[in-house]
């Protein structure tokens, strides 16, 4: 049984749930927003493709704000375009419009956080380090912070190590760490072993459970499963959160095809209800 401090620690987190929309993949974005609200989470993390879904249907940036607004539910977390880290020239620049396109409907929302991971592309961390830095200081232009997610599957950017040498030398305070469960396990930092990162790096934290068996070379990885069902150490991931005092929200992103093809709100609640289980615990 956790210690007194710890479990008020668990109760906070069991307030701060989110859902990740890639959770529920095959669902509209409205819809998303609606279930979530409707079994239990306290807020959503969306991603870029959700507003150009909206945007391919013909809604504006002011329908879309209006959409999540009168949805009830409050935005933990906004991601932008991937593939910021690596770009060059032109492309960069797009990134860095999109990017600002998304502080702005982040603010319009009341989500202070920005999220962005590597994508598929690789090159030099003297290249990651300039675009994060640029990054960084938009969104602080508008108040707001960035927190930065490696993939334990990426080429290059797949360690713990590696995320936190890009976050030492871009040194901007607008500018933290997304960790997830997930990649964790996969990269061999699982369960305490993001003891070593200061609480005030980790700006975001994401999670799912993991399979014992790693899924050959898939780049996006779709194997993961509700918190319970696989190998992670959530006492010792929950533990260690609350030790370090962490103030965000969890995100419960569990991209799976085996899920994606249950009713999107079985999906939802099972994971709500699982999460705050395990914080009982």
């Amino acid at each position: 049984m956790p210690d007194l401090s710890l479990q008020l620690h668990f109760q906070r987190f069991a307030q701060r749930l989110a859902l990740h929309a890639w959770t529920l993949e095959t669902t509209t974005f409205a819809d998303v927003l609606r279930i979530a609200r409707n079994t239990g989470w306290n807020g959503v993390e969306i991603r870029r493709s959700d507003v150009k879904q909206c945007y391919q249907a013909g809604m504006s940036r002011d329908d879309v704000i209006r959409l999540i607004d009168e949805s009830g539910i409050k935005v933990a977390v906004t991601g932008t375009e991937y593939g910021l880290l690596f770009a060059k020239g032109d492309e960069c620049g797009r990134l860095l419009d999109v990017l600002e396109e998304t502080c702005k409907t982040a603010k319009a929302v009341g989500c202070d956080m920005i999220m962005t991971a590597t994508g598929q592309a690789t090159g030099s961390m003297d290249t990651a380090v300039a675009n994060m830095r640029a990054a960084a200081d938009i969104v602080a232009v508008y108040g707001l912070r960035i927190a930065y997610e490696y993939s334990s599957a990426h080429l290059t950017m797949n360690r713990l190590e590696t995320a936190r040498e890009l976050h030492a030398r871009v040194a901007h305070p607008a500018f933290g760490l997304l960790l997830d469960a997930y990649h964790l396990e996969r990269s061999g930092s699982g369960g305490r072993g993001f003891a070593e990162v200061p609480a005030e790096h980790i700006f975001a934290f994401q999670y799912s459970d993991v399979p014992a068996t790693p899924p050959p070379g898939m780049l996006r990885p779709t194997d993961r499963l509700a918190p319970g069902g696989g190998c992670v150490r959530w006492p010792e991931v929950f533990a260690l959160l609350a030790e370090k005092s962490y103030q965000g929200y969890l995100s419960y992103e569990a991209p799976n095809p085996a899920l994606w093809a249950r009713p999107a709100l079985d999906v939802s609640r099972e994971g709500a209800d699982a999460t705050r289980a395990l914080l009982k615990t």
